[in-house]
């Protein structure tokens, strides 16, 4: 049965956000009930500041360590933020020699996207559980071999870094959705929205001394090293990054999936381009897609260089029903009845939440590794395991392949292109040489 935890549940929720209890019957993890869960961060730039901080929230139940970074400046300035909240973690550059610890339970991956699956899979095998951010798997394909990987070792934990499932007033919105505050919910749009600045035409520069830049590639075809690569902007890079369809529209279109009760469309559909600007940028800044299903739809519209608000949100779903409509983001909701007057409304902050945050510590955050905490010692049931994020991040995946490919895509119940050989292809990539993925 799904928490569904009221907004007075929610005020009574701790600094990590929710209020979770177990009985002993269900301490079936593999540690002790009363045993902290060794974490090590696996990238620690950006996102991997919110591990941290998540970390620390809960360090009744965890520590940290081990941190690891293909540059060797940027793990140093993590070492020391990480003492500043008392932790001492080993340092560590190749992901690959820090899986060889005996001290380690979990590792949290925020390294960038190409990677995701390729360390998950190797903490797996190496008797880790994880947890990996957004996007789990740089394709469809690897998608799947996270799934059949997380079978393989079904004591371990696989915890998809889609935390607004952690979201106390997220949980309790959908649960009234489904329950049938605005009748028969059939059209779920979501939305993100930010102004992110040219990154020009990077020039062939030195490898920083800092940087590993073997490493960094990993499993992607080899390229040469620009200056407008790092530390950022490999997002907009094929090969390395996703664009914002991965970068962002995965945890809007998880929310929207979750909100209408869907897995896989019979239908994407994605148009879009490079409007704002003239650079080395690889994936549209301007992206519509939509997710048809038998009598609902999804709809989602990254603006990544263009601030205007959408119902005065820079990111969010709005889910339209027979009998009204909500409007629920990280932030809060709003409830409208079928003439679109507003009916209830709840915020947990005064001010909204910046689709310009890179890092993005906050309480969902804190409560998603809380969740993966109790999942490790006490069996409870994590909220984004590796299937529920492979079907949603499959969603955006094929948005990019449709965009690419300029057509629209048919997909069978298992959500596999089908009649289209091209795109089909798209769905798995080639690996560098030693980086396939075994399991």
């Amino acid at each position: 049965m799904t928490f569904q935890p009221s907004r007075r549940d929610f005020l009574k929720t701790s600094a990590t956000g929710l209020a979770i209890s177990a009985t002993a019957k269900s301490y079936a993890g593999i540690l002790g009930a009363n045993d902290r869960v060794n974490f090590a961060i696996c990238g620690v730039n950006g996102r991997g500041g919110a591990h941290l901080s998540a970390i620390a929230a809960n360090k009744a139940d965890a520590n940290l360590t081990h941190i690891c970074d293909v540059e060797s400046n940027i793990l140093d300035k993590f070492a020391a933020k990480c003492q500043k909240v008392g932790f001492s973690p080993t340092l560590n550059k190749d992901f690959r020699k820090m899986l060889e610890s005996k001290d380690i339970d979990a590792v949290s991956i925020a390294t960038p996207d190409h990677l995701h699956t390729t360390i998950a899979i190797a903490a797996l095998k190496a008797g880790k559980s994880a947890y990996v951010e957004k996007p789990p798997s740089y394709d469809p394909r690897e998608g799947e071999l996270l799934v059949a990987a997380q079978n393989k070792y079904p004591k371990l934990k696989v915890q998809v870094g889609s935390q607004q499932r952690s979201s106390p007033h997220t949980i309790e919105i959908i649960g009234k959705i489904h329950a049938g505050l605005i009748g028969n919910p059939y059209w779920a749009q979501s939305w993100y929205i930010n102004n992110r600045k040219p990154i020009g035409h990077g020039k062939p520069a030195p490898v920083p001394a800092t940087l590993d830049w073997d490493l960094f590639q990993g499993p992607a075809p080899r390229r040469e090293y620009t200056d407008n690569i790092q530390p950022y902007n490999w997002h907009w890079f094929r090969g390395l990054g996703t664009g914002e369809a991965l970068n962002n529209g995965t945890h809007e279109v998880d929310v929207a999936r979750w909100a209408l009760g869907l897995e896989f469309p019979h239908t994407v559909s994605a148009t879009g381009g490079r409007y704002a600007y003239k650079d080395d940028w690889q994936f549209p800044d301007t992206m519509m897609t939509t997710y048809e299903y038998p009598g609902k739809l999804i709809s989602w519209e990254a603006r990544s260089c263009n601030a205007l608000k959408l119902y005065d949100r820079e990111r969010g779903v709005a889910v339209m029903g027979d009998n009204g409509s909500v409007i629920v983001d990280r932030d809060g909701y709003d409830v409208f009845d079928a003439s679109g007057k507003k009916t209830d409304s709840f915020s947990v902050h005064a001010t909204r939440t910046s689709s310009s945050d890179t890092v993005g510590a906050d309480s969902m955050t804190n409560a998603h590794f809380l969740n993966l905490i109790n999942a490790i010692r006490h069996g409870e049931a994590l909220r984004a395991p590796a299937e529920t994020g492979r079907i949603s991040v499959t969603l955006v995946q094929l948005s990019n392949i449709a965009y690419f490919t300029q057509r629209n895509l048919k997909l069978n119940a298992t959500g596999h292109i089908i009649n289209d050989p091209e795109a089909l292809a798209m769905t798995h990539r080639t690996y560098a040489p030693g980086w396939e993925i075994k399991i």
